[in-house]
């Protein structure tokens, strides 16, 4: 069944259940609705596209996914577990 499919189904099922069901399907899925997206927020876009680049010029070191999981594994290798 294709997403669309499935999209059609849950529009025609949502359209006549009942409230009960209804506000149990919205529980389940509140915390994403009310997340929603941070690349609809001006200022994040803003932040986000000025952090790229001052990466990109130099202006800030960043690091490689690498270079990060290395540090990481080297900084418990030396961290003494009581």
């Amino acid at each position: 069944m294709t997403t669309t499919e499935i999209r059609n189904i849950l529009h025609q099922f949502i359209d006549t259940a009942q409230d009960k069901k209804i506000k149990a399907i919205y529980t389940v899925v509140e915390a994403e609705i009310e997340r929603g997206s941070h690349w609809e927020d001006e200022a994040f876009v803003t932040e986000m596209n000025k952090r790229s680049a001052e990466l990109e010029s130099g202006k800030v070191k960043g690091y490689t996914w690498e270079q990060v999981k290395t540090r990481a594994k080297k900084a418990l290798k030396t961290t003494t577990v009581r």
